[in-house]
């Protein structure tokens, strides 16, 4: 039994290693979408990893705009799974599934709170085009981007992207890979939340609400 049971996790690791973690590093996106060049790109260059995830969402890009730029803690939230987002203090309340007047302008230098901690630095402002987010924290240099681009007809194409530097060793490695699943899942399901929210399709309960 020990036998196939290690030829089963080695199988299993191949699957994930090769075609599993390229789908988690693209999902959604076509070639074109991996080939674009996005306004955060030039922040950080030769990442050691990075991700391009996508969504085709029924709303015009400010329409959509007015959703991203409203997240954060204590503002609209992640649109994600809340109740994991709550479970580790990135949010305190349910997400929005209205739009909040107060939270409809950032500017570059601003901070995102994502928890009772430091936020996510605004590096780059474009309403209704990018909105990029980066920073160095533990020798680590990150850039988390959005990128919102017109396909006509009242549609948006919605891109995120993720680069990052991380310093060299057996342990930064490690903890890269043992993120890469937890972040994908949260990611998608933000960009899921966004296309739900502009297209009028909210399922969440308002904030304020009881969890």
């Amino acid at each position: 039994m020990a036998p196939l049971l290690l030829v089963c996790v080695l199988a299993l690791a191949v699957l994930y290693w090769f075609p599993g973690r390229r789908w988690l590093a693209t999902w959604g996106a076509t070639p074109a979408d991996l080939a674009l060049d996005m306004a955060g790109d030039r922040l950080i260059s030769d990442p050691a990893y990075q991700t391009t995830l996508a969504i085709t969402i029924a709303a015009d890009p400010m329409d959509v705009w007015a959703w991203l730029v409203q997240i954060g803690y204590r503002r609209g939230g992640l649109y994600s799974y809340d109740w994991l987002d709550r479970l580790f203090g990135y949010l305190d309340r349910p997400s929005a599934t209205t739009l909040l007047p107060e939270f409809q302008r950032l500017q570059v230098g601003d901070q995102i709170p994502i928890g009772r901690g430091k936020g996510f630095p605004v590096a780059v402002v474009q309403p209704g085009r990018a909105l990029v987010l980066s920073g160095t924290a533990d020798g680590v240099t990150w850039v988390w981007q959005f990128g919102l681009f017109p396909l006509g007809g009242g549609r948006t194409r919605l891109i995120s992207r993720t680069a990052g530097q991380v310093p060299r060793g057996f342990a930064a490695w490690c903890v890269v890979r043992v993120l890469e699943p937890a972040a994908f899942l949260m990611t998608r399901r933000m960009l899921i939340g966004l296309k739900q929210r502009a297209e009028g399709r909210a399922v969440y309960p308002p904030i304020g609400a009881a969890a």
